[in-house]
């Protein structure tokens, strides 16, 4: 199959279904993949994310193809958001 006509037709939904199958090593209805049916299935989801992905995560494939890294500080402010510190402990042993 050409690779435009692949991406033409994969919708978000088929991608979630591929990004499923990748992680969990099945389909939704148990059936196990085959290491080449996981790979071509990766393939796929990394083709969709160099055309798609615009809001990349860390380690993700990015919208043009490159690979996403985000720095330490970049990562804390990302999973830190909205959250204050409860308690702050400043140990010393003295």
């Amino acid at each position: 199959m050409d690779v435009n006509k692949l991406l033409e037709s994969m919708t978000p939904d088929v991608f979630q279904n591929l990004q499923y199958a990748v992680e969990t090593g099945k389909w939704h209805n148990g059936t196990p993949l085959s290491a080449e049916q996981r790979s071509t299935c990766m393939q796929a989801m990394m083709l969709y994310q160099s055309k798609h992905n615009k809001d990349a995560q860390h380690m993700t494939v990015a919208e043009g193809g490159e690979i996403a890294f985000k720095s330490k500080a970049e990562l804390k402010k990302q999973f830190s958001k909205g959250q204050e510190d409860i308690v702050r402990v400043n140990i010393s042993l003295d």
